[in-house]
């Protein structure tokens, strides 16, 4: 790969090598149905000369708005092959955000995927006047009155592609690694969305140093990714598409996250890329499905924990050996067989994943590795990997190719081809972020004595108290959601005598204390009742009793409803926006002073 000029020259080598076998797959009418590498090549070398006779041309932006499916990795690449750049959007952007997209990108074509998608879109695109075409992949029918024209997306993926392959392998000799493969808008966790210019080198970079971790460390045979997170999203849209591309590995689309369960089983993936959130949710419900199954499964579960907490803190015991050979035997396959039996690694990135969530699944027989990284790194930094000693409360040594150092201020500064060009139309921006060579990451940390690099937090979301100590939100945060009864927390501090909180209850667990208590569930009513503030009361306070004084969370009050994308309190990638949280509960948070 370190001779591959281009994603898409990527992608044409491992089709060439690949030619019928499977490589997309999707869930059509009751069923898994694939597409081989072959026909994908054929697709993408058509999509990319139909967009030319259009009048694009080098270096013009396409805008993809779609769910994930074929037609996205179709899309993307087509229109690398094209020379053009895509901009990935996500698809729970409302009107405003696809405007300032296209306003900010002045993408001059939009490929979207459905009349449901394309709602939000076609006013956006109206107003903003920059794009010239649409092209759905499913429905939606337009005019040229409405200022742009509409291509159907049989026809785009359409013509004689062994021609279409020339063209598009010449027009590949004049790419190179640093130009420009996309512009990834961040998902705004502090303000207005900012494009980052990522070439293809810095990609290329990253699926490099991923590939090299999976073939060191667990051998690459018949891998099989199951892409879950959004495209749009730099994590999945590098370790979900192009890491499989590298290592000519099939990639399945689920459903969604209602779904996400049954098709792993069904499409029984070797490697997964998800976010934190999610690893919270899986291990709560596997807790919940141990603890019905009574006193021998929960025994069971507790001494896997146990054995892992000893070897964590360096006391492996003999003794253990016998109890995990019987795990392996009765409780780890069945937990295993969840995840389809053939899982060799699950990657969590996107934010930190607190340090319990890692030993639980590590414990239950799932490998679990921790990335870390930022868009603006394309996006991996580090990895977290069994040859460098899997220890969950680090993020791993910088990939090959990564050079890393810690400021003064403690800020993760990084250097490498992985480091975007710049912001898109953003010379200021740029120059803040890009200093000498240096990406400055916003990230606070530092390296342990084996290289591996320790999160502490962002940098602008520290919170420093009224005697200047700092407190670091997202580990009191990941520690509160880790109880039952709390499913979502957010806190504040920032020039305050102590730390307070917004808590979102779990639903479940207070159907279930509704029911106990016999009160009629309805979570604004509950949240009433004294008795059901000071049963999440001891939740809070089973948690201060890990946490220092000054991280101690003194009081909380309770969210409206939970945070989510629909409020925009939540990015596409389910990280909590603080400033929208702040900004809508301030009043409550500043009365927990005075209470």
């Amino acid at each position: 790969m370190d001779r591959v000029s281009s994603l898409v020259e990527l992608f044409f080598q491992r089709a060439d090598a690949k030619g019928d076998a499977p490589f997309l797959g999707a869930k059509l009418e009751g069923g898994w149905q694939t597409m081989s590498w072959r026909e994908v090549a054929d697709q993408v070398c058509n999509l990319a000369e139909n967009l030319r006779s259009l009048g694009l041309e080098a270096g013009d932006r396409v805008m993809i708005v779609s769910e994930n499916r074929p037609e996205w990795c179709i899309a993307d690449l087509g229109i690398m092959a094209a020379g053009c750049i895509t901009v990935p959007a996500y698809v729970t952007n409302t009107e405003r955000d696809h405007q300032h997209i296209l306003d900010n990108s002045g993408a001059r074509a939009v490929i979207v995927s459905s009349d449901k998608l394309a709602q939000p879109l076609i006013p956006a695109m109206m107003r903003s006047g920059a794009a010239e075409h649409i092209i759905p992949i499913d429905g939606v029918k337009r005019s040229q009155s409405m200022g742009f024209t509409c291509h159907a997306w049989s026809q785009m993926v359409s013509g004689d592609a062994a021609a279409n392959r020339k063209a598009v392998d010449k027009r590949l000799e004049g790419i190179g690694r640093a130009d420009t493969a996309c512009i990834i808008y961040t998902s705004g966790t502090g303000g207005a969305p900012r494009g980052v210019l990522q070439h293809h080198g810095a990609i290329l970079t990253n699926a490099t140093g991923a590939a090299d971790i999976l073939q060191e460390d667990f051998g690459i045979d018949e891998e099989r990714f199951l892409s879950f997170l959004p495209l749009s999203h730099a994590y999945e849209h590098t370790g979900g598409q192009f890491l499989p591309i590298a290592v000519g590995a099939e990639i399945y689309y689920a459903e969604g996250l209602e779904k996400l369960a049954s098709n792993i089983e069904e499409t029984r993936p070797t490697i997964m890329v998800v976010v934190p959130r999610l690893f919270e949710v899986l291990r709560t419900r596997i807790i919940k499905q141990v603890e019905k199954q009574g006193k021998a499964a929960n025994y069971m579960m507790d001494r896997a924990l146990r054995i892992v907490e000893n070897a964590r803190g360096g006391k492996t015991r003999l003794r253990d050996k016998p109890m995990d050979f019987i795990l392996e035997k009765t409780l780890r396959p069945k937990i295993r067989d969840k995840f389809g039996g053939r899982m060799k690694a699950m990657v969590s990135g996107g934010a930190p994943l607190n340090p319990e969530v890692g030993n639980f699944f590590q414990a239950m027989g799932l490998t679990m590795l921790q990335g870390y990284g930022q868009t603006e790194a394309a996006p991996v930094i580090s990895c977290n990997r069994p040859a460098a000693g899997l220890k969950m409360d680090t993020v791993g040594p910088p990939m090959r190719g990564v050079e890393v150092k810690i400021a003064d201020d403690g800020e993760i500064l990084v250097r490498g081809e992985l480091v975007m060009q710049g912001y898109w139309q953003n010379p200021a921006e740029t120059a803040r972020t890009l200093q000498d060579g240096w990406l400055h990451t916003g990230d606070i940390g530092h390296l342990d004595d084996k290289n591996r690099i320790v999160i502490t937090d962002r940098k602008k979301d520290m919170i420093v108290n009224d005697k200047g100590d700092n407190v670091a939100p997202q580990k009191v945060e990941g520690m509160l959601t880790l109880q039952p009864e709390i499913a979502q927390a957010m806190v504040a501090g920032d020039k305050r005598p102590y730390i307070v909180g917004l808590i979102v209850p779990d639903a479940e667990w207070a159907v279930e204390w509704a029911r106990a208590n016999g009160e009629k569930f309805d979570m604004e009513a509950l949240q009433q009742l004294p008795a059901f503030k000071t049963a999440v009361r001891a939740a809070v306070d089973r948690v201060n009793k890990e946490l220092s004084v000054i991280e101690k969370v003194r009081q909380f009050a309770f969210a409206d409803e939970p945070f989510a994308i629909e409020n925009e309190e939540m990015t596409p990638s389910m990280k909590i926006r603080r400033h929208k949280i702040r900004d809508r509960y301030q009043e409550r948070l500043d009365g927990l002073y005075r209470s």
